[in-house]
């Protein structure tokens, strides 16, 4: 075992995050952790690298374990240095190494002594054998297939964004190869070839990785085990995510039906307590059911924590064909040509993904055909067309003195304040969180917002700039169910690539500064595209194919060692099916006697009413008839009672057969 926890519990404040949490992390294990947002999934990696301490319970780890954690806080690190030495870093013996050389071949040029010249023949040894004579090799190779240009390794850090400081900051991490890689969100700063370039690469990697991700392609690609943080529990899963979803479902279906029969048997035994407590020759045997209901395992039942609210567009006007034209299209960043006499053309029912390595220009794309970005060439509007269009920047358009239920209203959705409180209930805004007020919000927080208001403007033509960076898997999930039922025409960059295969029915792609189009799906398109490299390339995807083979595979075994663990498990525990048999006809009694039982009681209510009025009296056939009707009422009550008490206790003797 690297590390993991043993019954931790972990309280912040009044808040319970985790219960009783037991988890060991193997050697080259690739784990999955998920949860929704805000459930403690960040809290889970600072207690294994120790950055907080359990309330309760133990973190465990070897001495000689080494752990890398990529997390957003990293960020805070500036540096003059260039990117290449800070991803060098991660070499910290060997360039201490590289120094002692230095300083010893300096020497040797003044003194050319035998034990100068023997230390300095050791140190190249050493140097030699970390492989001290490659690591600028690996550096590089590490960096450029992280995105970074060849130009752009001598650059400073700081000259670089914060997505682009992350990608130096993982390359430095993985390139000094800790025992446990802990990454938290790695898809959220890169494209999609350096998130190809990654799935590659950690899948050779020699140690375990743990992953925080909302990438459902990239955990089905990466992992074969998932950890849910769910009700504050941690849930084990050994597949990837789609097996994590099915075998969910299962496990959820069986709990919800294990709760609902525990409840009935508490239920069916409390009426007994109640009914026979006091009754002299029962009353042992009620303590005896009251006892054993004190000691009985409670199942717990199941609870959704996020609940399934339907996001829904409003589309007040229908548009012309043809939305957008472009023509002779030519944009460029001095020397950077990112379209030259483009031309292409956005249709109704159009749904379009924009792909594409970072800097070839997608947002700037996209912003011209939002009209928000200058540009040579014809842009053309179609009829009826009513955009709108979200993208970081836009939160410059937030009235950062509005509540965020205020900033949604004045959108003209003509939404009641419920329905737009449910909405932002999917972008992770519930409860009191509606009423903040938008200047206290980080940015993330703003983006979200920003989002919604695009949702509820009732646009038809919808313009989305990586929509779902801040977002969750279930309102990741939800928003794409509202995207394909979205009526009206969209264009969006993403680079989450599960996104994209759900919500786009068309791929567009600039190559050699034009826009190239694919009428087809996602998935279409991967198709096609490897179906155009060549030799090499192909070569690669027929590893990283097998690599998928081979992962699928293990999942597979393991789901069958499960299975037939159960099977066997079933086997060994004998049912005696005519003993079941006669439980459940005697239970189904048992329900029929306890109707009759409450049927008759209501009955005698009402005679001992009709006896307690004089008018009844005063006519004599009628106040018999009564009182035989109350003595039968009362007879039949008396038989009922013992009959109840018989099944039970016949109930009692089966359950202790079984």
């Amino acid at each position: 075992m690297l590390a993991g926890l043993q019954n931790v519990t972990f309280e912040f404040g009044a808040r319970t995050l985790i219960k009783n949490a037991t988890w060991h992390i193997q050697p080259n294990e690739r784990i999955g952790l998920i949860g929704y947002n805000g459930t403690g999934k960040s809290t889970i990696l600072k207690l294994l690298t120790g950055g907080f301490s359990p309330s309760s319970g133990t973190v465990e780890k070897s001495r000689e374990t080494t752990i890398g954690y990529l997390h957003q806080d990293l960020l805070s690190f500036d540096t003059n240095d260039s990117i290449l030495l800070v991803a060098l870093g991660a070499f910290e013996k060997i360039l201490a190494l590289e120094q002692e050389i230095e300083v010893l071949g300096k020497e040797l040029e003044k003194n050319n002594n035998e034990r100068l010249l023997h230390d300095y023949s050791d140190k190249l040894h050493e140097l030699e054998t970390l492989g001290g004579y490659n690591i600028h090799h690996k550096t590089e190779e590490v960096l450029q297939g992280l995105g970074f240009a060849n130009s752009d390794l001598k650059r400073p850090y700081k000259e670089f964004s914060g997505g682009w400081r992350m990608r130096v900051l993982l390359a430095k991490m993985i390139l000094s190869q800790p025992d446990l890689l802990l990454l938290d969100e790695p898809t959220n700063h890169l494209d999609l070839p350096s998130i190809e370039w990654l799935e590659k690469y950690l899948q050779h990697y020699q140690g375990a990785v743990v992953i925080v991700s909302h990438d459902k392609y990239f955990l089905n690609r990466m992992v074969t085990k998932i950890v849910e943080l769910y009700q504050k529990e941690l849930h084990i899963y050994n597949g990837n995510y789609d097996f994590y979803e099915k075998e969910k479902a299962i496990r959820v279906d069986l709990q919800q039906k294990a709760f609902e029969n525990q409840q009935e048997y508490i239920r069916q035994q409390e009426r007994f307590v109640e009914r026979f407590r006091a009754k002299a020759t029962k009353a042992a045997q009620a303590q005896s059911a009251l006892k054993r209901l004190e000691k009985l395992d409670r199942i717990e039942d199941v609870n959704v924590e996020r609940p399934n609210i339907r996001i829904n567009f409003r589309v007040d006007k229908v548009p012309g064909r043809v939305l957008v034209e472009l023509n002779h299209l030519s944009k460029a960043f001095g020397d950077n040509v990112i379209l030259k006499n483009a031309k292409a053309e956005i249709n109704r029912g159009d749904k379009i993904a924009l792909i594409g390595a970072n800097g070839k220009g997608k947002s700037t794309l996209l912003r011209i055909i939002a009209d928000t970005e200058n540009y040579t060439g014809e842009r053309k509007w179609g009829h009826n067309v009513e955009e709108s269009f979200y993208a970081q920047h836009q939160l410059e358009a937030l009235n950062i003195n509005n509540a965020i239920l205020d900033e949604m209203k004045e959108c003209g959705s003509q939404m009641t304040e419920l329905e737009l409180r449910s909405l932002l209930g999917c972008f992770l805004f519930s409860g009191d969180d509606a009423d903040k007020k938008i200047r206290v919000l980080s940015g993330g927080e703003k983006a979200r917002v920003a989002l919604a208001k695009t949702i509820v403007s009732k646009a038809n033509f919808l313009m989305l700039d990586e929509p779902t960076n801040h977002l969750d898997m279930h309102s990741c999930d939800l928003l794409i169910e509202a995207l394909n039922k979205y009526e009206g025409t969209l264009v969006l960059v993403s680079h989450d690539r599960y996104f994209i295969s759900k919500t786009a029915n068309k791929i567009w792609e600039i190559v050699d500064q034009e826009i190239k189009e694919f009428k087809d799906n996602y998935d279409e398109w991967v198709v096609w595209k490897e179906r155009m490299v060549k030799g090499e390339a192909k070569g690669e995807h027929k590893v990283e194919a097998k690599v998928e083979e081979k992962d699928r595979a293990e999942a597979e075994v393991e789901a069958e060692k499960t299975n037939g663990t159960m099977d066997r498990n079933m086997k060994n525990t004998p049912i005696n099916k005519e003993l079941k048999k006669e439980m459940q006809k005697q239970q189904k009694l048992f329900a029929k006697v306890e109707e009759e039982l409450n049927l008759i009681k209501q009955k005698i209510q009402i005679f001992e009413k009709d006896l307690a009025n004089p008018e009844v009296y005063a006519n004599k056939e009628q106040f018999l008839q009564l009182e035989m009707d109350y003595k039968a009422a009362l007879d039949l009550s008396v038989s009922l009672e013992g009959e109840y008490e018989e099944i039970f206790l016949r109930i009692m003797e089966l359950e202790e057969k079984c």
